[in-house]
């Protein structure tokens, strides 16, 4: 098995984040769910576990945090495109999500906006020409 990524949310209504999901981009994958928990996939080997409140619970000792609140990771994704990038921002506010809960990123060579679910969990999207950028590097004093 290849090596993979899945990154548990814990959501309050999973009906509306597994919509939220399905909106910015992402494909269900009915082979992970129980009605507890969803698994929602970006790519070959990064998937989102939804995961509901008590479902997530039962992994973790430790209280779980209020998002909208709070912060405690800011997940990064990649896209082919500037305008994609922008595209899936514009997805996730109509599907309920607030963009740019952070600054938005423009280095000519690298563009990233981000997005919160409903739940408050942020998401950055992410793109860059990896040539320009390893060039941009290579010019700044160390």
């Amino acid at each position: 098995m290849s090596k993979m990524i899945f990154v548990n949310l814990p959501v309050a209504d999973l009906a509306r984040s597994i919509a939220f999901y399905e909106a910015v981009g992402f494909v269900r994958d009915d082979r992970f769910c129980d009605g507890t928990a969803q698994m929602m996939t970006w790519s070959e080997n990064i998937h989102v576990m939804l995961l509901t409140h008590e479902k997530f619970a039962s992994f973790i000792s430790k209280t779980i945090v209020d998002a909208q609140a709070s912060a405690q990771a800011f997940f990064a994704l990649s896209v082919e495109s500037r305008a994609e990038v922008d595209a899936i921002v514009d997805r996730a506010v109509a599907a309920g999500g607030t963009a740019d809960p952070s600054p938005v990123d423009d280095m000519g060579f690298m563009y990233g906006r981000g997005y919160e679910d409903p739940d408050g969990h942020m998401t950055g999207i992410n793109w860059m020409d990896v040539a320009a950028m390893t060039a941009a590097m290579q010019r700044e004093p160390a």
